[in-house]
């Protein structure tokens, strides 16, 4: 299994996985719109030659009282094929992924998701750490992980999406 930045001769294919994976083109449409905007990371699961996962990791803000500039992304979508889910393809795309952020200079990852999947990266409930979502969504599903340790200390606000996040399909 490789795991590697999409090239632009991915682009069909990565369509291709998250229209499978989440069975509707959102997600597809999404990364099409999210694709090329600078500080976008896109990852892709390699096997046999075969694109069979996606990640994507995107800016996004924080609104409220911090100490300082605080660099901060959203892991958004990831998707593996059907055929290939539960076999840890989801796991290393993300792994890598935070990895790949982490030596890029970034403090901080959002996502919104399932709490028992992404603690085992070390995610935590944003609230936390004083955090909110512009969406209403549970407050254990949002979450967020400290890429610098302690760069959250000094911050509260509500974390804002990219504006292609609010875009009608």
């Amino acid at each position: 299994m490789e795991i590697r930045p999409e090239k632009p001769e991915d682009v069909e294919a990565v369509r291709s996985v998250n229209v499978a994976a989440f069975g509707r083109e959102n997600e597809a449409n999404l990364v099409d719109r999210l694709r090329g905007i600078a500080s976008t990371f896109s990852f892709v699961a390699v096997q046999s030659d075969r694109i069979v996962g996606h990640s994507l990791f995107s800016l996004v803000a924080v609104e409220g009282k911090c100490s300082s500039k605080l660099s901060v992304l959203g892991l958004a979508p990831v998707a593996v094929l059907p055929d290939y889910q539960r076999q840890g393809i989801g796991t290393l795309l993300i792994r890598e992924g935070l990895k790949e952020c982490a030596r890029s200079g970034f403090e901080a990852v959002v996502v919104l998701g399932d709490p028992d999947f992404y603690s085992r990266f070390g995610f935590v409930p944003a609230s936390s750490k004083n955090l909110g979502c512009e969406y209403d969504v549970p407050d254990e599903a949002f979450m967020v992980l400290e890429l610098e340790s302690g760069a959250l200390q000094d911050c509260s606000g509500t974390v804002k999406y990219r504006s292609e996040f609010r875009m009608c399909e």
